[in-house]
């Protein structure tokens, strides 16, 4: 009954913690948007933002807090916007992984097509600041 209980608390709180940075997201995308009169990058403008919404990513990650995996954040500040690295995250999306950031597994995404995997690597490696 106990680990129930602590199981059911954990999931409580991983939810929680990646449910809460939307509405800000949103009120900074806003603010970017209409600060921005030129054709730009914006993070809204790519499309593997939308297919991380999409996926499960959001239970082990989020763009700013560290949760059970690195935040978005993190993970741009360590890799430099490049093909080698977004073809590397994106293998690593996909096939899963562990170690670099700890010993928690990542779990494998084998349903994710190459090419959206790229996307979600070049999205998460625009986060730098």
């Amino acid at each position: 009954m106990k680990k129930i209980l602590l199981m059911i608390s954990c999931f409580t709180l991983v939810m929680a913690s990646c449910g809460n940075d939307t509405s800000k997201n949103t009120e900074e995308n806003a603010t970017k948007t209409t600060e921005s009169a030129a054709p730009s990058t914006l993070e809204t403008d790519l499309p593997g933002e939308k297919l991380i919404a999409k996926s499960d990513c959001i239970g082990c990650h989020n763009k700013t807090t560290k949760v059970i995996g690195p935040a978005y954040v993190d993970v741009a500040a360590k890799y430099t916007l490049n093909d080698k690295n977004i073809d590397y995250l994106a293998d690593k999306i996909i096939s899963g992984g562990k170690g670099v950031w700890g010993e928690i597994a990542m779990t494998p995404h084998p349903t994710i097509a190459p090419d959206d995997a790229k996307e979600m690597a070049k999205y998460i490696l625009s986060l730098k600041k």
